[in-house]
């Protein structure tokens, strides 16, 4: 600054200079640049043009550069008024006046910091006599002559300009004033002013007094002194400068409010004005005067936060209402504008403040910093080495953070209160209302006749007018419905009525974000055509007569998809005009399900129970044609316009009855209540399960006299048969282990029967047809295509056949081809896992009068934990991981042996990673990796549903490349993948490795995920949901239930094989008889060759009959009245029927034929013999035996076909045809030569899952898991699987030695290919990073039978088994190891697990990929003598 007043003057002085130097030569010309005599006379002369004054002139002649202005001005300003205390008022005031009290005072306060001593400042202000004094009692100036300018140090000070004690900058100081005019601009702008000082130090006092604006100086008088320190300046402002007339009130209440700011920002320093000690005790204190009295918008006095952070930094903080507020001070100097101080304070509340609101405010507006901070009021009193400021007034503090001298550290107990003292609640008020004003917008106030820019909307005529109270909007679903209902108003007219067409379910509004509303097209289209205004009540009537209808009217199909459109429309009135509800403003359109008709009767139907009761009331209902209606789409316009016609029939009202309705729409719609929903559809499942069991009609709602409807019956007699149904299509069922989708699909495979590969698309057509799939055939295909899928992570047994391009384990199954470029057909598996004779057991359901798939099939083994299941539904989510098949069919032959199963863990097929156990039902599934030397890392498997692309795009990539706050991690990585093996090669530097292994390469890679298996809720046998514990109650149940029906089988074949030897039997007597002559049936009649078979004693056809029997038995037990579709022959209704004997051809009674009718009758009596001998276990024994052999061919098959894809390679010759040479192809298979990493499992995992298994047991876990789906936790989202060396409790559990196999990990052989496996791909491929590879159905299959040292009842195939069973690899030698290592060496003298040693055999045949683990999973490294020897060792040692 001093700088710039000296090139100042030397700007003026140079402009006087030209001037002399211009003069000079006009004099030179000899006059000839005199201008015109009438020129000159206007031009001021060039004297007063260019003067040259003295600094004191410049300062009093241009005050506004030192001082500010010196003209009124108004605005508002706090101050502080005698009778109300601090005040935000307007006020008049001159700037300069108070800027030349301030620097007096902020001298004042700067003294403070230079003796700490110093306690007190007294300021007297009399306006009367026009006084202003301020003293304090720090240490005094130097009474002392000067020796460079020979004056006393005090005159040099408070007269000259210029000068200043703070002029060394590189001094850091903490004072308000450093450019050496502050005083003497007082002195300047005062008549009178005078200083007072005394030095103990100097023994002396000074006082002199400067008058007419620092011209006219007193002399010196300097006493001696031996008291305490202190230095007064007394001054009477010049105020004819400030164009005043009298130290006004305005003025004084803001040069009080001065003193308080003093008081409250100079620490240890007690103020008194004019005589009075301030009631101001530091910071807090004087805040206080600001807040006390205040209230928050809810009537709560204003709570303060306050911190002294340091020294030099005091924050208080409080809520504001009237935007962003701050009183600040830097080095006492009151910063009325703020500055880089206050950014600095401010910025780190706001960013703390809104992590804080975004997670409160998840569906509503998005809320910016700067609106955070419009909430806040700051109090700021800081110290900070020599600030810089924008200008001589010193309101906007400008130097830069880094140069504070200090830091302003907010601790996180001032953050916790700072959220909670009502500035979080006033933003997220201030987002509802900015988020209703929005939502207004939308609206209009005004009732329009017109409505433009809808162009689907077929408006009423009356619509918005003065019968707009009489129309009725007809809401359709789809465009379909739409036409229908404009069909039907060719009848009733378009006056009344308006259409407007939904597509598909609109938002569930109570749940959806501000966002979703707000964009959500179809809303506010229905807002618009209706008139509706948001947050207005609609109480009265007259409100009604704002909107543009009177009434809306629903039309959708009668399906449970309508029903959910229904619900999801009242949920939208209910949630934002509860009022409408009332005024029965609501009503549905309701039209046939079924009609039945004859001749020119027509009977319609509204509900199928309806349906059935006529059908039971009516003897001859199969003369009657049936027609069923499932969408509004089925309906001609002629129906249309009849159900129109009777509007009265067809119209049902919807009318409020009460809290009772509020409470169901709410318990169907909203996230709160999903407990509650869990236990209302088990209630209705339950009703259900025991009216059938009882034979009882089901509750329909739309009986012939219905004509209105509460919401209540509605929600509970309607909705929740979508809701059921939702989880009938989302969850499988525990029996098939099948979605009601895949169970048609199946169905549609046994019942074609092809012999030969059918095209994907194809197919799907032929299973909407022949089982009456009424969704889009895309879903259907994906369903196909997802049956037939083996790759890693999918399917463990793959039901249909891969035969094409169905997704590998690269992108999850995503990269499957176009159904129409790919084939599938049955597995030879598939008819061995649902033998065909059961299907005479089965329950099969009709749709439409069609037999369609049965209620489920019942395969021999529990497919449902084979190839795991998946499925979010209303109230319940389901996620059971894959197993072995293998160790299933060994726990259920040791069932059948009256023995426990043993545990198993989750299991993939060809999985070559770990699966350990952390707590119950909780797993850590782990990829492989291991060094291959200081620099080189090779990661071979992934965790299940860990997808290579995915895993390479969200771990890979960043660590290459790193980022602003992560520096990249690795240097490079090369990739050796097929289809069905990983293979990464990382580089990075020797460093970075060592630090990776300290920290655990599993964990830096990301190469362990956690799955949580707390939500195995499926469908029993008898269609109710049913949530279970733990895979062997899974297993037991279905044990019992597929014994129970091997004994029906049995008794089945019993029947039928008797029957068939009955009729044999008859058939061989009837031919010997009549070779021997016995019978004669030449030249008689029917009736009496008929009585002749009766009286010697010949049955009726047995076979007939025994059909006839079963069908029978069928009818009774379902009353449900379907026509049969097996009609019986036409003679077996009318007495004996004896065509089976009667209609042989003549070549029966041939030698040979005789012969062959004898044998064949022996063969079935001794197949009925041999039948009757065993017992059910055995027939189940025998089809498990046939299903293992099966299994091991299948798998042998595709290993053959990997290798053959593998091993062959053209080498080109010198001369003629290239020749084939067999080669492996190393660089896909892991290194032979890399140090293999244990994945590890620490305590804190197990504790944390120990923790989820507690926190689950006090509440509800299905919530739980469904978040578990959804979100994307590799290693520690979920609760972690892990070693069951830990208890579930999270403690070393020390019977856990037998167990330390309980790794799931696949054996496998050297040298050969790993056995490719089917699997189901449920999930959608999970990003590498953060996904859980346990959102997908497939889960692990348990290697229990490993485990133990138990020998498996089958052999497994070691080389599959590896890959399998290592689901999850963590690799457990390691991992156990170490967890033993750290429980007191549990496995010191443990016998090395298997999977120990094959790994150690193959350190690096961990394949980490989980996607497409198949063919070539294990590919051994080149395998050495020894490892070939260790392998043998380990497959034997296994087996």
């Amino acid at each position: 600054v001093v700088r710039s007043y000296v090139s100042h003057l030397h700007h003026l002085l140079s402009w006087n200079n030209a001037a002399k130097k211009e003069e000079a030569d006009g004099r030179a010309d000899g006059g000839r640049a005199d201008p015109p005599k009438k020129e000159s006379s206007k031009k001021m002369s060039v004297e007063r043009v260019y003067q040259k004054k003295t600094q004191l002139e410049h300062i009093l002649l241009r005050p506004d550069t030192y001082i500010g202005s010196v003209e009124p001005v108004t605005q508002q300003m706090w101050v502080f008024d005698e009778e109300i205390g601090m005040n935000l008022r307007e006020i008049t005031y001159v700037p300069g006046l108070y800027k030349i009290f301030d620097e007096i005072l902020v001298n004042a306060a700067d003294n403070k910091q230079r003796d700490k001593s110093m306690s007190t400042i007294k300021i007297t202000i009399d306006p009367e006599s026009n006084t202003i004094s301020i003293w304090n009692n720090g240490k005094g100036i130097p009474v002392v002559e000067h020796k460079e300018e020979k004056m006393y140090v005090p005159a040099l000070i408070f007269g000259h300009l210029l000068t200043s004690s703070n002029y060394d900058d590189e001094e850091k100081k903490v004072t308000g004033g450093r450019n050496g005019y502050g005083a003497k601009l007082c002195n300047i702008f005062s008549t009178k002013f005078t200083v007072e000082t005394a030095c103990k130090e100097y023994k002396h006092s000074f006082k002199q007094t400067w008058q007419n604006n620092m011209t006219k100086a007193s002399e010196p008088r300097i006493k001696f002194f031996d008291g305490d320190d202190f230095t007064c300046v007394t001054f009477q402002p010049d105020l004819a400068k400030f164009k005043m007339e009298k130290l006004d009130k305005d003025i004084v209440a803001l040069l009080t409010r001065r003193a308080y700011d003093v008081a409250g920002s100079c620490r240890g320093v007690k103020v008194m004005l004019n005589g009075k000690k301030l009631p101001v005790n530091g910071f807090r204190s004087y805040v206080d005067l600001y807040v006390k009295d205040k209230l928050d918008e809810t009537g709560v006095a204003l709570k303060v936060v306050n911190e002294s952070v340091n020294e030099r930094w005091e924050v208080c903080l409080t809520m504001s209402e009237k935007g962003f507020q701050q009183i600040s001070f830097v080095n006492s100097i009151a910063t009325t504008k703020g500055g880089r101080h206050i950014d600095y304070v401010v910025d780190q509340i706001v960013a703390k403040l809104i992590e804080v609101v975004k997670k409160k405010n998840k569906a509503g507006v998005s809320v910016k910093p700067f609106q955070v901070k419009n909430h806040i009021w700051v109090f700021v009193n800081a110290l900070i080495e020599n600030p810089t400021f924008d200008s001589q007034t010193k309101e906007n503090m400008t130097l830069h953070t880094k140069s504070f001298g200090s830091k302003c550290a907010l601790s996180e107990k001032f953050i916790r209160a700072a959220t909670n003292c009502g500035i979080v609640e006033s933003i997220l008020n201030w987002v509802k209302f900015k988020a209703q004003t929005q939502l207004n917008k939308k609206c209009s106030s005004v009732k329009h006749s017109k409505i433009k820019g809808i162009p689907k909307l077929d408006d009423a005529n009356d619509a918005g007018g003065k019968h707009s109270s009489d129309c009725t909007l007809i809401l359709t679903e789809g465009d379909s419905a739409k036409s229908l209902a404009v069909s039907g108003l060719g009848v009733i007219g378009r006056d009344r009525y308006g259409v407007f067409p939904l597509r598909g379910k609109i938002l569930n509004v109570r749940e959806a974000t501000h966002k979703q509303i707000m964009e959500n097209a179809e809303i506010n289209n229905i807002i618009k055509i209706v008139g509706l205004q948001y947050k207005k009540s609609y109480d009265d009537p007259d409100s009604l007569k704002t909107l543009r209808y009177g009434k809306i009217m629903i039309m959708t199909d009668q399906d449970q998809d309508g029903s959910h459109i229904k619900g999801l429309l009242i949920n939208f009135f209910h949630h934002n005009w509860p009022s409408l509800l009332k005024h029965t403003f609501l009503e549905e359109f309701i039209t046939p399900i079924v009609k039945a008709t004859k001749n020119k009767q027509e009977v319609s139907f509204y509900s199928i129970p309806e349906f059935e009761e006529w059908k039971k009331q009516t003897e001859n209902h199969k003369t009657w044609h049936i027609k069923y209606y499932k969408g509004l789409g089925t309906s001609t316009s002629k129906e249309a316009k009849e159900y129109f016609a009777d509007m009265e029939r067809h119209r049902i009202t919807f009318k409020y009855g009460g809290t009772e309705d509020d409470a169901a729409i709410t318990l169907a719609f909203s996230k709160k209540k999903t407990d509650d929903r869990k236990e209302w559809l088990t209630n209705f499942m339950e009703d259900r399960r025991q009216r059938r069991m009882h034979g009882l009609p089901e509750q329909y709602l739309y009986g012939t006299c219905t004509r209105h409807l509460s919401y209540n019956d509605f929600i509970n007699k309607e909705l929740i048969l979508f809701s059921n149904s939702d989880n009938e299509r989302s969850i499988p069922s525990l029996v098939d282990g099948m979605k009601p989708g895949q169970r048609k699909v199946l169905f549609t495979c046994l019942k074609r029967n092809d012999k030969r590969e059918v095209k994907v698309a194809q197919l799907a057509g032929s299973v909407a047809e022949m089982s009456a799939y009424h969704h889009g055939e895309q879903a259907l295909m994906m369903t196909i295509v997802n049956l037939a899928q083996n790759f890693v992570g999918s399917n463990n047994v793959n039901i249909l056949q891969p035969l094409g391009q169905f997704g590998t384990r690269i992108n999850g199954g995503k990269d499957a081809a176009s159904p129409r470029y790919i084939f599938t057909m049955l597995s030879p598996l598939a008819k061995l896992l649902f033998p065909a004779v059961d299907s005479n057991l089965l329950k099969f359901l009709y749709d439409d009068n069609q037999k369609v798939e049965p209620e489920w099939y019942i395969p021999i083994i529990p497919m449902v934990l084979v190839n795991g299941a998946e499925g979010i539904g209303t109230g319940w989510a389901c996620k059971i991981p894959n197993y072995d098949p293998r160790e299933i069919v060994n726990n259920i032959n040791r069932m059948l042996d009256h023995q426990d199963p043993l545990p198993m863990l989750p299991s993939y097929k060809n999985f070559k990673g770990v699966i350990h156990e952390l707590g119950q039902n909780q797993y850590m599934v782990s990829g492989e990796v291991s060094v291959l030397d200081k620099n080189t890392v090779e990661i071979t498997e992934l965790p299940i549903r860990t997808w290579t692309q995915a895993y390479k795009e969200s771990v890979l990539e960043p660590m290459l490349q790193g980022t602003e706050k992560t520096p990249a991690l690795i240097t490079d990585y090369k990739e050796y993948h097929t289809d069905a093996t990983v293979k990464f090669v990382v580089r990075m530097t020797e460093e970075k490795l060592a630090q990776a292994e300290a920290a655990g390469l599993h964990k830096v890679f990301k190469l362990q995920s956690s799955l949580t298996c707390n939500s195995m809720v499926l469908f029993d046998h008898m269609g109710c949901l049913k949530r279970y514990e733990s895979v062997q109650e899974i297993l037991k149940e279905f044990f019992e239930l597929r014994l129970h029906y091997y004994k029906l089988r049995k008794d089945w074949l019993v029947g039928s094989l008797g029957a068939e030897s009955a009729k044999l039997s008859n058939q061989a007597r009837f031919v010997l008889e009549k070779i021997e002559g016995k019978i004669s049936i030449e030249n008689k009649t029917k009736r009496d060759l008929i009585r002749m078979l009766v009286q010697r004693g010949y049955e009726s056809d047995p076979v007939a009959a025994w059909n006839k029997a079963q069908e029978k038995a069928l009818e009774d037990e379902d009353h449900d009245g379907h026509e049969s579709d097996s009609s019986l022959n036409s003679g077996s209704s009318s007495g004996p029927n004896f065509n089976y004997i009667l209609n042989m051809p003549l070549w029966c009674l041939t030698k040979e034929k005789v012969d062959e009718v004898l044998k064949q009758r022996d063969i079935k009596v001794r197949e009925l013999n041999e039948l009757q001998r065993k017992v059910p276990e055995d027939l189940w024994r025998e089809d498990l035996a046939v299903f293992i052999e099966e299994l091991d061919r299948v798998e042998e098959q595709e290993r053959e076909n990997a290798s053959l894809g593998q091993g062959v390679k053209l080498v080109k010759g010198k001369v003629g045809k290239p020749k084939v040479k067999k080669v492996q192809l190393e660089e896909t298979l892991p290194s032979p030569f890399g140090r293999r990493v244990e994945p590890q499992i620490t305590l804190a995992m197990k504790a944390d899952a120990s923790k989820k298994m507690t926190k689950r047991k006090k509440g509800d876990a299905d919530l739980a898991v469904k978040i578990e789906f959804d979100d994307d936790g590799m290693v520690d989202s979920n609760g972690a699987t892990g070693d069951s060396l830990i208890s579930p409790s999270g403690l070393p559990n020390p019977a856990a030695k037998p167990k330390a196999p309980r790794i799931k990990k696949e054996k496998k052989e050297p040298g050969t290919e790993q056995r490719k496996t089917p699997g189901t791909a449920k999930g959608a491929a999970k990003k590498a990073k953060k996904r859980n590879p346990w959102s997908d159905d497939d889960d692990d299959k348990s290697d229990s039978d490993l485990d133990e040292s138990e020998q498996p009842i089958i052999p497994r195939d070691t080389t599959s088994r590896r890959a399998s069973g290592a689901k999850y690899t963590f690799d457990f030698s390691e991992e156990e190891e170490e967890e033993e290592d750290g429980e007191e060496d549990l496995e010191n003298d443990a016998p090395v697990s298997p999977e120990h040693s094959y790994k150690d055999s193959f350190p690096t045949v961990q394949n980490n990929n989980e996607d497409e683990e198949d063919e070539d999973d294990i590919f051994p490294p080149k395998p050495t003598l020894t490892s070939y020897v260790n392998a043998t060792h380990m497959s034997v040692h296994l087996i």
